[in-house]
Parts: structure tokens; C-alpha cells; sequence
């Protein structure tokens, strides 16, 4: 690997080596081939699922991020490494047990995990770390597994309903919770899998990490706010329970329909907003901090 690679190119201070884009070109077209019905298969769950809808940009974004690195990515030595077997074979040895399986979350994370092998192996390490973050973001196009997700939406249900009940009893209206269901006077609220929060929760995580990137030039804070996702995601979405509970008592009809859909999306928007101000409030701390210092 390490003779393919010619230097080529005059720069300041002497050459720059020329990476292999025509084995690049090749090994990702061999990419797409084998995994073309995996990938088919997963842009449609994009198109159908609501829940991942997010994940028609992520590959976009991860690309953009990759394109504003070119200057470093044609900087850097390119070092060839034949570890980058190592993920090209257990991408493939993965994506064989999930074809025999029918199990879609390792088969759709074998095409990442292979790409990170491809990567390895033309660019090596200085490569692999410019790339790594791009990389990294592409796991949020995959749908989680669905065992976990059903265990994530079960819980994220009930605890929905368990804090607008709380809610609402403090705001004086009348109500009695039997798991995810809440008995109104003039309503029956039902917590569906759409209301759990889980929707909210994996396209706030990936712009969480996108915003971090974008807007702030710590590494850290792509975890901090990353984290904050979580209670952002519950607390947003509690909220959108109880406002669905008092509207019911003025107007059982704003429960469903497209008025419902609107306020799901308005409760989104003050997620996002709440958010930016973690990240304010973070920066603001984290500025006094070492300002006293």
C-alpha cells in the first residue's frame, strides 16, 4: 500500500503527496454495490418514518464537514495502513449475520463501519482523525435497534405522563394516570409511541453535535450538549402533554388532527431553543470560570 502512494504537486517547502483517488473511487464503488438494497432499504425508513426524517441530512452534513476540510485532508501525508482491514472484514463478516438474520441495525452500521475501513486503509491514521467526527455523525441515520426503542419509547411514554400529570394537578385541572393513559373530564389522553419524546430526542442529539461543531470550537461541548439533549427532549415533551391536557378541557377536538401535528412541531422549535440556551448558559459559566482565573 505504502509504494502506491506517490509524491506529487509542488507546495511551499518542498511536495505534497498525492492521495489515491482513483483506489478511493474504486473501493467506493464497490461500497455502494454491495450495500445498494441496504441502503435502498434505509433512505425509504428515511421517507416513511417520522421519527427519522433527520436522516436524509445526515450524510449531507457529514459531507459538508468533510468538504470544508479539504485543505487539511490534501495537507496531510496520506499513510496507508493494512489495519484498515481489520473494520473492512468485520463490516462484511456483520453485514453476512445480519442478511442470514434479517436484523437491519447491523447491516445498515456494517456500511459504516466498512467505510471507516476504506478510510484506514488509503488515508490511514492522520486521515482517519480528520475524518472521524463526519464519520462518527454518520450513526445517526441508522434507526436504533428496535428492541431498544421500544424499551426507550415504553419508558419516555410513561414518564411523559407521570410529569404532565403532575402538571396539570398543579394547575388545578382534575386528572387520574393508569400508565401512559390520562383520564380527563372531558378527555381520554392516550401517550402514543409519536408522543414519547423519541422523536425529538434523536434529531436534537444530532443537531446537538452539529451546532457544537458549527458554533463553538471546544470538542467538549459537542458532549455537553449532547447530553443536555435528554432532559431537553423529556422536559419539551412533558410540556406538550399537559398543553394538550388544558387544551382538551377547553376543546377536546385540539387534542388530534392537524392542530396536534402543529403543536408538535411548535414544542420541536422550543427544544431547539432551549438548546441554544444551555449552550449559552454554558459558555457563560464556563467564561466566568476562567475569567476569575
Amino acid at each position: 500500500m505504502r509504494a502506491g502512494v506517490k509524491e506529487a504537486g509542488a507546495v511551499e517547502g518542498g511536495f505534497a503527496p498525492q492521495f489515491p483517488w482513483a483506489q478511493a473511487a474504486w473501493f467506493g464503488a464497490m461500497l455502494v454495490a454491495c450495500y445498494a438494497p441496504v441502503l435502498y432499504r434505509l433512505a425509504k425508513q428515511w421517507y416513511s418514518d417520522a421519527d427519522m426524517g433527520h436522516g436524509f441530512f445526515v450524510p449531507i452534513v457529514a459531507a459538508y464537514i468533510v468538504w470544508q476540510r479539504r485543505q487539511k485532508l490534501l495537507a496531510v501525508r496520506p499513510a496507508p495502513s493494512w489495519w484498515g482491514l481489520v473494520p473492512l472484514i468485520w463490516g462484511a463478516l456483520q453485514l453476512y449475520a445480519a442478511t442470514l438474520g434479517a436484523e437491519l441495525f447491523l447491516a445498515r452500521t456494517a456500511f459504516i463501519i466498512s467505510l471507516i475501513g476504506v478510510v484506514l486503509l488509503l488515508g490511514g491514521r492522520p486521515v482517519l482523525r480528520l475524518t472521524a467526527f463526519p464519520l462518527g455523525l454518520l450513526f445517526f441515520m441508522v434507526p436504533i435497534p428496535a428492541i431498544l426503542y421500544n424499551q426507550l419509547t415504553f419508558r419516555l411514554q410513561l414518564l411523559a405522563s407521570s410529569v404532565a400529570e403532575m402538571s396539570l394537578s398543579l394547575l388545578g385541572v382534575p386528572v387520574l394516570r393508569e400508565g401512559n393513559i390520562l383520564e380527563l373530564a372531558n378527555q381520554r389522553l392516550s401517550v402514543v409511541e409519536a408522543c414519547s419524546g423519541i422523536r425529538s430526542l434523536l434529531t436534537l442529539a444530532f443537531l446537538s453535535l452539529v451546532c457544537a461543531y458549527f458554533f463553538d470550537r471546544k470538542v467538549w461541548m459537542r458532549g455537553a450538549l449532547l447530553a443536555a439533549t435528554v432532559p431537553i427532549a423529556i422536559s419539551a415533551n412533558a410540556l406538550r402533554v399537559t398543553l394538550t391536557g388544558l387544551l382538551t378541557e377547553w376543546n377536546p377536538e385540539l387534542a388530534e388532527g392537524v392542530f396536534h401535528q402543529l403543536e408538535g412541531w411548535v414544542i420541536f422549535m422550543l427544544g431547539l431553543m432551549m438548546l441554544a440556551a444551555t449552550h449559552f448558559a454554558i459558555n457563560r459559566v464556563y467564561g466566568a470560570v476562567h475569567g476569575r482565573r
